[in-house]
């Protein structure tokens, strides 16, 4: 069994770690884990430690460092524009879309969706998908926890379509996700609508921005899990699950 994760905001170059904190508690007291069990470290950028449990503390473990390394960030890069979810659904997408290898997630006031982030609830939503990504990351083992941006408008998403290789999920479509031509670098940028659907007036925009609409297949999926629908498939065709 692959040994827990557990993330740290700065990790040194030392050959021992005391992972204390919130962290250090959940792993010394829920994990209950002991002298001698394996445990991985990260910064959430790419720095990944291999350890093992030298002591159980009362604030925590003290880790021996047996080896060090950086996991690079993919590239093509995979960024979800997600429109926002109405309840529950929303942590549902940004979970499948972490522990399904997302880069970037960015937050997308679509004309349609029904949920509505206006003001402070907006900053606490925000920081909700970075808690959730967060946690998704440590429970799929991956050293580098997803950006997740904080609100974008329509025309912040044409902007961010028009610098990127653009992808549309519709079900409406005429070209399938499997047969459009991927970069093999730079930021493919995939947009989910919400469960009202992308209106005319977005998709030409992002028409015009030179993004493509794409179909996944026949099922009409929900907005929470097609972006984790189109992500497993776009994953396969640049082979990093190979």
């Amino acid at each position: 069994m692959t040994p827990p994760l557990f993330l740290v905001d700065v990790v040194s170059d030392a050959p021992e770690l005391h992972l204390r904190g919130d962290e250090g508690r959940h792993a010394a007291r829920v994990k209950r884990l002991g002298i001698g069990e394996d445990v991985l470290v990260s910064d959430g950028m790419g720095t990944l430690l291999e350890c093992v449990v030298a002591a159980v503390v009362d604030d925590g473990l003290r880790l021996t460092v047996r080896a060090r390394r950086t996991v690079p960030p993919p590239d093509p890069r995979i960024v979800a524009v997600q429109a926002l979810p109405k309840g529950d659904r929303a942590d549902l997408a940004v979970e499948v879309l972490t522990e399904l290898g997302v880069d970037e997630i960015v937050p997308w006031a679509a004309s349609r969706s029904i949920a509505q982030w206006h003001g402070s609830r907006g900053d606490r939503a925000v920081e909700k998908w970075r808690r959730t990504a967060r946690e998704a990351a440590k429970q799929s083992r991956r050293a580098r926890v997803p950006a997740v941006s904080t609100l974008a408008s329509t025309s912040e998403v044409t902007a961010r379509l028009a610098a990127a290789t653009g992808l549309v999920l519709h079900e409406s479509a005429d070209q399938p996700l499997t047969g459009i031509p991927l970069p093999a670098a730079g930021e493919i940028c995939v947009v989910i609508g919400p469960e009202g659907g992308i209106s005319a007036d977005e998709l030409d925009a992002f028409a015009a921005a030179g993004a493509t609409a794409v179909r996944l297949g026949q099922p009409v999926l929900r907005t929470s899990t097609a972006g984790a629908a189109a992500l497993a498939a776009l994953s396969l065709r640049l082979a990093r699950w190979s």
